[in-house]
């Protein structure tokens, strides 16, 4: 592939900022189009595990990332109603040696701004709302509300879960709403008083069929703030794919009666918002011509596993591995990584669709132990 290729990003999240980043490693030279107006700092935790810090450390973020995060000491589980441990996995001691890399939680803000530092500023163009696309055999035309388009080689759709790039591939189709809304809330946990708590802990109903939960963790390694993220039944949502703010007493009713230490840490959250968690079935396909997707714009997923942003800086490193190794053939090199990628991501879809991991005593190697960064190519793998 050509240094000068005329390569477009669209969307300036996680997966696309990570293309992005790679890709200029390697001396190319992509344009990354973001329709909102300039970066904010959204309010929500985000969990870095190894087999995404490895691809962090690749374009040298790990450093500053635990300069901010926080490495937890242990996974907890624990039942929701008696607060009983239900399995507890060593992340600090055990983890980290055994994957080669640690685990981290943080900011999705603070990350966010990071992962921003990684690439050209100049290769950020804000305000660019993509509205249509066009194929033509040698090119690509992006259409912008309101700017003029723009043509290129080939686009990547990193443009999240209502994807323009997803809908010209396939049609418009809405992703399927799961019944279930995640309640998120940051606040300093001087707000919990004596309270102790873990490092990071999920807190599971003992109702299968009710699927509540709520996990607590910190974002910084001071402790200072602590945020939580529920799963929630809500049979209806009205709000399209946007969220909602959430009225406090609804969110307290929705934990009554549950552990005294799960009651205290949603009476003690000033605000909180309200999400619709939605999802898709695995699409028939990945690319077309010389459009590609990745990420949430490819296989959304529910985030009961946190590796919904593992999943989009995975694909990141997979396909520029794939356009170097296939040089000039997109064909190729699009075919080639939704052969590497489609199962893994297709199963931790399913995975995170049941709900069920890390509950119980189990071997977390076939999510943690992946290396997108020497994974043999177009051999499909979980481990």
């Amino acid at each position: 592939m050509n240094r000068n290729t005329r390569i477009a990003i669209i969307g300036a999240g996680l997966g696309g900022l990570v293309a992005g980043a790679l890709l200029q490693q390697r001396g190319y030279r992509p344009r990354i189009f973001e329709q909102a107006p300039e970066f904010s700092r959204l309010g929500a935790g985000i969990n870095l595990s190894p087999n995404v810090m490895k691809i962090l450390r690749e374009i040298g973020l790990e450093p500053r990332l635990l300069d901010i995060g926080i490495r937890p000491k242990s996974w907890v589980s624990r039942d929701l109603t008696t607060g009983e441990i239900l399995f507890e996995y060593r992340m600090r001691d055990v983890m980290e040696p055994t994957f080669g890399a640690p685990y981290i939680t943080i900011h999705r803000g603070d990350f966010h701004e990071a992962l921003n530092s990684t690439v050209d500023s100049a290769s950020v163009e804000f305000g660019k709302r993509v509205v249509s696309i066009e194929q033509f055999p040698d090119s690509v035309c992006l259409n912008f509300q309101h700017e003029p388009n723009v043509e290129v080689d080939f686009a990547i759709g990193a443009d999240g879960i209502d994807s323009v790039v997803r809908e010209a591939l396939l049609g418009p189709e809405l992703p399927k709403y799961t019944g279930y809304v995640a309640h998120r809330s940051i606040f300093p946990i001087s707000r919990l008083g004596d309270m102790t708590l873990d490092d990071f802990c999920k807190w599971w109903s003992d109702d299968v069929h009710d699927d509540r939960h709520i996990v607590v963790y910190f974002l910084d390694n001071r402790r200072e703030e602590v945020y939580f993220v529920t799963g929630v039944p809500e049979a209806e949502w009205d709000h399209g794919l946007s969220f909602v703010d959430v009225d406090l007493d609804e969110l307290r009713a929705a934990f009554d009666g549950f552990h005294p230490n799960v009651e205290r840490l949603v009476g003690a959250c000033p605000s909180a918002t309200k999400w619709p968690l939605f999802e898709r079935e695995p699409l028939p396909l990945w690319s077309k011509e010389r459009v590609v997707l990745l990420g949430d714009a490819c296989h959304p997923m529910k985030p009961h596993m946190a590796q919904g942003a593992a999943m989009a800086i995975e694909d990141a490193a997979v396909l520029v591995r794939c356009l170097e190794h296939c040089d000039a053939d997109l064909s190729a090199a699009f075919g080639l990584y939704e052969q590497s990628r489609k199962d893994r991501a297709s199963l931790v879809q399913e995975h995170s669709r049941l709900n069920k991991f890390l509950r119980f005593p189990m071997d977390p190697t076939w999510v943690f132990g992946y290396d997108a960064l020497t994974q043999t190519l177009g051999i499909p793998s979980n481990v």
